[in-house]
């Protein structure tokens, strides 16, 4: 058989004895395509730009834990711990080097991409005409668009999402196969998953709650909510005997409880249970959780007006009685890519690079509504034949909801892509079995389906590349400048950010006292990462979302802590000085410190 027609192949038609040998070349193909594009992406992008700011605080961060630092109990800090943990430990095994966070975030970029292809080729195996082809065309724009190419250094939002996914390609094994697919054992009776497949997905279910709170506290709600219910309907009388395996989700429950339990006598143990509430879930909520207005902002895009009724209007045309004739389907067809068709003109027509953002996540709010719609009806469809895998769309919105609590639509979808890309495979996959049928034509759902992957493909690309998603941060003309100190060798950004910071560092390292304790004003910079210092006060950003005291009690702290230098940035990366109440901690503070030098960037004070 020839390579190319097998590529093509649908994956439903294939015969049962097709080469094993050749279905895993094509996948290989396909999976090293999409990682090594997703990486170079983020590799790329790396070697351009770097945000002072993002970095510093998830890597000082980090040295301070590599060192024994106890967050939450030894210092304020109001992030869930695994992504900082995760950096410490590559701190910790393998030095202060730039490159090291650079290759995690190229790594698990690609892993992500990769991982959220294959979970899409099995939501639409057996559903729809053509579904590996499909599965590679949806994927395809995470190369420009997965967990770690927009924000490409270590970050909870991105590692959360790959934590997503991996709980989400683990939940789909609780489920022997899809319903109306199931495979039958040696003896012709259904195939059932064991206990502790079950238990394995429990435990992955709570891991995206301790690399960030908002989106992994929706998704574990959802998942035990889902085998909750899909429990519930086995249990009832007259329930078909190849739905009625109940022990796999028994097990997934149990599996979410003892991780919880396990991570609360850690927490405990540890930095004690009641600080880790306060700093992640009380002082947190108080400090970024927004309004119900704001929550629900997302959906009140202007586009929506006309959008929605273009999509609407043609699955209603699909499903009328002449819904299978040529020109209703091309009709259909059109009144689906007319959205599309719209972001990729924008590309065209509008020359601000954020009209362009707009554009471009004004299909989220879109595809959210159209998710849901279809997820409804086929749940209504299933009635109490309903499994776990019906309800990973569920799963999906829910985290994605949820990671709209920090910065809503635009500034919180740049790591969760992969989710929406899993939407879209979802919306085919339930589409492919309406009736009548809207992918009976053969060319219907390929084209669709390429349609999306270019859009997203050339758009997201263009949105990747003009780093609107980063523009709180600056990024001058000009060449990217690199720094020259040893730990931070291949970072690079245009300005003179990176050499300023090098001439503070190299003072630093003449002149103060490598045991002194410093305060770093606002502590945009990597500090302790470049120079390997332990922290000594318990603020490392002095930012409202992060700093909890005022600035009566940050010079007391300074005195306290016996604090010996002060280190004011003049000349941020960032277009807005975040520190809370600057003017009077300043005021404060330079009661007790004198002027030591005067550097490029930098003003240095000493006690």
């Amino acid at each position: 058989m020839a390579l190319q027609p097998v590529l093509l192949t649908d994956a439903v038609r294939a015969p049962e004895h097709a080469s094993g040998r050749t279905w895993a070349l094509r996948d290989a193909l396909a999976a090293a395509a999409l990682f090594l594009g997703t990486a170079g992406t983020i590799l790329w992008q790396n070697a351009h730009i770097v945000v002072l700011w993002d970095f510093s605080y998830v890597l000082d961060s980090a040295v301070r834990m590599a060192e024994g630092q106890m967050p939450y109990r030894d210092f304020p800090f109001v992030h869930a711990p695994l992504t900082f943990l995760i950096q410490a430990a590559i701190v910790r095994l393998f030095g202060r080097v730039f490159f090291h966070q650079v290759l995690y975030s190229a790594v698990a970029g690609g892993a992500g991409t990769v991982l959220a292809w294959r979970i899409g080729l099995e939501t639409l195996r057996g559903r729809v005409r053509a579904a590996w082809a499909i599965s590679v065309l949806l994927a395809a724009p995470l190369t420009v668009l997965g967990i770690y190419c927009i924000v490409p250094l270590p970050n909870y939002d991105c590692d959360c999402a790959l934590a997503v996914l991996v709980a989400v390609w683990m939940l789909r094994r609780v489920e022997a196969a899809p319903l109306g697919t199931r495979r039958r054992d040696e003896r012709g009776f259904p195939a059932r998953s064991k206990a502790w497949h079950g238990f394995a997905a429990g435990i992955a279910a709570c891991l995206p709650l301790f690399f960030k709170q908002n989106m992994g506290l929706p998704f574990l709600v959802a998942v035990a909510g889902a085998a909750a219910w899909v429990l519930v309907m086995r249990t009832l009388p007259r329930a078909r005997p190849d739905e009625c395996a109940r022990a796999p989700l028994v097990a997934l429950i149990a599996g979410e409880m003892s991780a919880l339990l396990a991570a609360a006598l850690v927490l405990h143990l540890t930095t004690g249970l009641g600080n880790y509430l306060h700093w992640t879930i009380q002082f947190a909520a108080q400090r970024r959780l927004p309004g119900s207005s704001v929550m629900l902002g997302v959906y009140r895009d202007p586009s929506l007006l006309w959008t929605l009724p273009c999509v609407a209007a043609a699955v209603l045309l699909l499903r009328s009685r002449g819904g299978a004739s040529p020109r209703s389907r091309i009709a259909a067809f059109a009144l689906f890519a007319a959205p599309f068709l719209f972001t990729l003109s924008s590309l065209i027509g509008y020359d601000d690079a954020d009209e362009r953002g707009d554009s471009l996540l004004a299909l989220w709010p879109l595809l959210l509504v159209l998710a849901a719609a279809l997820v409804l009806a086929r749940l209504i469809r299933l009635g109490r034949r309903v499994d776990l895998r019906a309800l990973t769309p569920i799963l999906l919105l829910a985290a994605i909801q949820g990671a709209f609590l920090s910065q809503q639509l635009w500034g919180s979808t740049y790591g969760i892509w992969p989710l929406l890309v899993l939407l879209l495979a979802e919306m085919f996959a339930v589409a492919g079995g309406l009736r009548p049928g809207i992918t009976e034509a053969r060319w219907f759902a390929p084209a669709l389906a390429a349609l999306i992957s270019i859009t997203l493909l050339v758009c997201g690309g263009s949105y990747a590349a003009s780093e609107e998603r980063l523009s709180y941060a600056q990024f001058p003309d000009g060449p990217a400048m690199h720094s020259a100190f040893p730990a931070l060798r291949g970072m690079a950004t245009p300005g003179e950010y990176l050499p300023e910071f090098d001439e503070l560092l190299r003072y630093a390292e003449t002149n103060i006292p490598f045991n002194e304790g410093l305060i770093l004003l606002p502590g945009e910079d990597p500090f302790y990462f470049a120079t390997g210092r332990v922290p000594q006060f318990p603020v490392l950003l002095f930012d409202r979302s992060t700093d909890p005291y005022s600035p009566e009690e940050i010079a007391a702290l300074a005195r306290s802590r016996d604090i010996r230098w002060l280190v004011v940035k003049r000349d941020l990366q960032l277009n807005e000085d975040p520190t809370p109440q600057r003017a009077a901690t300043l005021k404060l503070l330079l009661e007790e410190f004198a002027p030591a030098a005067h550097l490029r960037g930098y003003d240095v004070y000493r006690r």
